[in-house]
């Protein structure tokens, strides 16, 4: 039986694939599957997998470029493994990362998800810096969401094991039956995402089903992060526009109504600010707002299908 199910989606990643398809294949401890679901790269992404995989990578190829969450969906849809680790390509796996998130959540049922510490890396070989890239996502009261110790000197921090709100998406591991319970129509990570954000849409759902997500320290992965807040200026327009849109779709998704209530005022001034952005400085972003305009009666039935699955899982 295949314990975890290490999950590659790439799109146009060629020079980081053999590093991180590499630190999949030398997982130790645990039954190990590698897939690389290609979208639709343009350069040698796919040789890369299967070189670095030497006949032990099932590389899934698509014809169009269909987003992280799709892909990561068709990965998810075509392996067998208890657990699910979402690897991103400029990711690199310390060999018992999957091991030691693996025998944490065998010991604890009510964990749907679990983050290691991931540390920032540089270079090709996505060698370790001395700093935090991720220890989990935390939420904030407007509903914001952020990685937990992102830049800050990794001596001595976030070292405990713990309950988290969810694991970033760049090495995250999931349970398989939680991720089965979460399923909607546009999948285990919400297709609508597209790319950016989906991490915390599917922690903020599974969290409202009521599983856990846990913090272990030990478990070491070493990730180069492309985007970030602070770089938002020299991001692309793609993903500043699904950034936009998918702030929204966040809490369309997930918020209940007694925290609309709480965090009204707050979170409104941010929209504002985030409008007045759109308008003026980042207007490429602007057609966001008329995705979801468009889209509106479909998203308001996604969010009554997400609430009923909470209403049926708090009466079980």
């Amino acid at each position: 039986m295949i314990d975890v199910s290490i999950i590659v989606v790439a799109h146009n990643d060629e020079r980081d694939l053999p590093v991180s398809v590499a630190s999949a294949l030398t997982q130790g401890g645990v039954v190990a599957e590698t897939l690389v679901v290609d979208n639709d790269s343009r350069d040698g992404s796919r040789r890369a997998a299967q070189g670095a995989g030497s006949g032990k990578v099932r590389v899934l190829e698509l014809p169009e470029n269909v987003g992280f969450a799709a892909a990561m969906n068709l990965g998810i849809r075509e392996s067998s493994g208890r657990y699910i680790l979402a690897l991103n390509p400029d990711c690199r796996l310390e060999p018992d990362f999957a091991a030691i998130l693996a025998s944490r959540m065998d010991r604890r049922p009510d964990a749907g998800s679990a983050s290691g510490r991931l540390l920032r890396a540089q270079g090709p070989d996505l060698a370790p810096t001395g700093r935090i890239d991720s220890a989990g996502i935390y939420r904030t009261a407007t509903g914001r969401h952020f990685d937990r110790g992102s830049g800050e000197a990794a001596n001595g921090r976030y070292l405990a094991e713990e309950e988290i709100f969810g694991p970033s998406g760049a090495a995250g591991l999931y349970r398989r039956e939680a991720l089965e319970s979460a399923k909607i129509a546009t999948g285990f990570f919400d297709s609508d995402f597209f790319l950016y954000r989906e991490d915390a849409d599917l922690a903020w759902r599974l969290r409202n089903l009521g599983w856990k997500c846990l913090y272990v320290p030990s478990a070491v992965a070493y990730h180069r992060r492309r985007n970030l807040p602070e770089r938002r200026r020299r991001m692309s327009p793609l993903v500043n526009y699904h950034s936009v849109k998918n702030r929204f779709l966040l809490r369309i998704n997930n918020q209940s109504a007694s925290d609309v209530a709480a965090t009204f005022v707050p979170t409104v001034a941010r929209d504002l600010v985030v409008l007045g952005a759109c308008l003026t400085v980042e207007r490429s972003s602007l057609p966001a707002f008329s995705w979801l305009w468009k889209n509106r009666k479909r998203l308001w039935a996604k969010r009554k299908e997400i609430q009923e699955k909470i209403r049926r899982s708090s009466r079980s």
